[in-house]
């Protein structure tokens, strides 16, 4: 099975919701208003994974799937921000579909167009007691910069995490694929 990546439409919001809700722990995952408020800030934009049968067509797609939003299995938040730099808001993967190399495609297609935007850099936040979100990270070249105190609402720690962008970064295939 494969994945395609589109970018978010109003009709994907409960099913990116109910995801955010089973990556995250209460107190870490956001509300619908916060979601809400990320997908449609000035600046950010949402991609969505979804899965992609042997055939090449996406589940949404068939008349045999029911609605659209259950073939949606992951998606990325991500912003240019008030200083010109990326910042990746959220990426959620359904636990089903880690280690399949979604995410990594997902961020990748953040980074390329963050490049695309000429951001020098892109950065983003993670739990400080999230192991496999730092490994992640990190694999990807993402370095801790900085720790904030009690940044979530449970009174978790943050690292902010960084990685510089080159503009050759930029291919523009992954949309495609």
């Amino acid at each position: 099975m494969g994945f395609a990546l589109r970018d978010f439409r109003e009709e994907d919001f409960e099913a990116l919701w109910q995801i955010d809700q089973q990556c995250f722990a209460p107190g870490m995952a956001y509300s619908r208003a916060e979601l809400a408020a990320y997908t449609h800030r000035a600046g950010s934009f949402t991609v969505v994974a979804q899965t992609v049968s042997a055939d090449g067509q996406t589940a949404g797609n068939r008349r045999a799937r029911a609605r659209e939003s259950s073939a949606i299995v992951g998606f990325i938040i991500a912003e240019v921000n008030r200083r010109g730099l990326g910042h990746i808001i959220s990426i959620d993967v359904l636990p089903a579909f880690r280690r399949s190399g979604l995410g990594s495609k997902l961020l990748r297609e953040v980074e390329n167009r963050l490049a695309m935007a000429e951001c020098p850099a892109v950065v983003l936040e993670t739990a400080v007691d999230n192991g496999a979100a730092l490994a992640f990270y990190k694999r990807h070249q993402y370095a801790v910069v900085k720790i904030v105190p009690r940044y979530y609402l449970n009174g978790v720690d943050a690292f902010i995490l960084e990685k510089k962008l080159a503009p050759e970064a930029n291919t523009g295939k992954d949309l495609e694929e």
